[in-house]
C-alpha cells in the first residue's frame, strides 16, 4: 500500500510475511498464492505491499537461478503484489516448532549472515517494482548478548562485517541504480537491545546505507519512550531505515494472581518472549515470560511488558492490554512532521499461530481476516497523520 506524505514523498506499507513460515522458494510461492493475495483482496485494493521474509535455502535458490528470480518477480506482478522490504533477521528455521534463541543464529560475528545479506540485497534489487528506487532490509541487531559480550573480538569482527556490507551496497547501487539500505533492529535480550544501544555501533561503521530499524514491540518492551528514542537517533544522524509496526503484551498490575494468569497463557515454546519492567533502579527483565510469571525473577510493584507481538486491531482481554499507544505516538513522530523520517513500514505480527489457543485462527480465511483487519487499522493512522492513501 502506497500513501502521499504532505511533503510529496511516499511512504509504503506493507505486512510481513514471516507470519507464513516457509524455507522454500515453492513455500514462498505458496504464501503468494494462499495468503498474500487474499489479503489483498480483502482490502479491495489493486496492489498490496508485502515484506518477504526469505529463509537460507530460498535466497541461494534464487541467487543460483536467474530464471527463478524473474519468475517470482513475475509472479509478484501478476498478483498485485509488491516488495520493497525483506525481513532478513531470521535466517532459517523460523517455521519450526521451537525457535527461541535459534533465530539469533548465525549473528554479525559469522561469515554466513554477511553473506545472506548480501545476498538478500541483490535479490531485493531484483525484485523492486520499477517506479521505486529504494529498498530496505531489517536485519538482527548484531547478536545475542551472551557470548557476544564476553568475546573481546566480537565487537570489531560485527563492525567489519558490516563496513564491508556497506561496500557491496555501495557497488549495487552503482551497478543497478537502486539503493539498498540495511536496519539493526534492537531488540531485549541482544547485544543492541535499544535504539540507545544502536547509536555507537552504527556511529562507528558510520554508513549511510547502514541504520535502524524501529520495531514499535521491541521499542515498547523495553519501556524506550518514543520521542526520546527518535530524538537521539536524528541527533546522531543515525537513519531510520524502516519500521515495523507492532504491539507487546502490557501487565499494569503484574503482582495480582489473576494478572500471573493471563500472562502465563501466552507463554508458548515456539518463541522467545523476553519479559521487561522498569524500576528506579532500572530495567530488569527475563529472557522469556514463563520465566517471569513463575515468581521471584522480577520485582512486580511495576507494569510488565512482554516481547508478544500481539494482533494490532486485537488487544488481549483484561486485565491484559497492549502497547498499541506506543506505536501510535512512534509512528506520528516517523511520518507526522513535515518529513517524514521512515518510508518503509511493515506490519509484523508473526505470533498469530502462538497465541494463546482461544484466540489462534483456525482456518486460512480467519489469518487472512485478521491480517487485514490490521493492515486496515495502519491505513486509518496514517490517513489520520495527514497522508493520502494512493490507489
Amino acid at each position: 500500500m502506497r500513501f502521499r506524505h504532505p511533503d510529496g514523498s511516499i511512504v509504503h506499507l506493507s505486512y510481513c510475511t514471516n507470519v507464513h513460515p516457509a524455507e522454500t522458494l515453492d513455500g514462498v510461492r505458496a504464501q503468494l498464492r494462499d495468503h498474500c493475495e487474499p489479503v489483498r483482496r480483502r482490502l479491495g485494493r489493486d496492489r498490496l505491499g508485502i515484506g518477504l521474509w526469505l529463509a537460507r535455502e530460498a535466497a541461494r535458490v534464487l541467487i543460483n537461478d536467474p530464471a527463478e528470480l524473474r519468475a517470482l518477480r513475475a509472479e509478484l506482478d501478476s498478483r498485485g503484489l509488491e516488495v520493497v522490504t525483506l525481513n532478513g533477521f531470521p535466517y532459517e528455521g523460523f517455521g519450526a516448532d521451537e525457535v527461541k534463541y535459534r533465530v539469533y543464529r548465525p549473528d554479525w560475528t559469522e561469515p554466513e549472515r554477511l553473506a545472506h545479506t548480501t545476498d538478500l540485497a541483490r535479490l531485493l534489487a531484483a525484485l523492486l517494482p520499477d517506479d521505486v528506487t529504494e529498498g530496505t532490509i531489517s536485519t538482527l541487531p548484531l547478536a545475542w548478548r551472551t557470548p557476544y559480550a564476553t568475546d573481546p573480538g566480537a565487537a570489531r569482527t560485527a563492525r567489519a562485517a558490516l563496513t564491508t556490507l556497506a561496500q557491496r551496497l555501495d557497488a549495487l547501487a552503482e551497478l543497478t541504480g537502486k539503493s539498498i539500505r540495511i536496519g539493526l533492529e534492537p531488540e531485549p535480550g541482544c547485544t543492541v537491545e535499544t535504539t540507545a544501544d544502536a547509536i555507537a555501533p552504527l556511529t562507528d561503521v558510520g554508513h549511510e546505507r547502514i541504520g535502524i530499524c524501529v520495531d514499535t514491540c521491541h521499542l515498547a518492551t523495553s519501556f524506550e519512550d518514543p520521542d526520546t528514542a527518535l530524538d537521539a537517533l536524528t541527533a546522531a544522524g543515525i537513519p531510520v531505515v524502516k519500521s515495523q509496526l507492532s504491539a507487546a503484551l502490557h501487565a499494569e498490575h503484574p503482582h495480582l494472581p489473576e494478572v500471573r494468569t493471563a500472562l502465563a497463557a501466552f507463554a508458548e515454546p515456539r518463541f522467545l518472549h523476553q519479559t521487561r519492567t522498569s524500576t528506579a533502579a532500572g530495567l530488569r527483565g527475563t529472557d522469556d515470560l514463563d520465566e517471569a510469571v513463575a515468581g521471584g525473577a522480577l520485582p512486580d510493584s511495576t507494569p510488565w511488558r512482554a516481547h508478544f507481538h500481539v494482533p494490532l486491531h486485537a488487544p488481549p482481554a483484561p486485565p491484559l492490554t497492549s502497547t498499541l499507544p506506543v506505536l501510535r505516538a512512534t509512528l506520528a513522530r516517523l511520518v507526522g512532521g513535515p518529513v517524514p523520517l521512515t518510508r518503509h513500514l511493515e506490519v509484523e505480527t508473526y505470533t498469530w499461530q502462538a497465541l494463546p489457543a482461544e484466540l489462534r485462527p483456525r482456518t486460512r480465511t480467519q489469518l487472512a481476516d485478521g491480517i487485514a483487519a490490521e493492515l486496515t487499522l495502519a491505513r486509518d493512522l496514517l490517513v489520520d497523520l495527514g497522508l493520502k492513501e494512493l490507489p
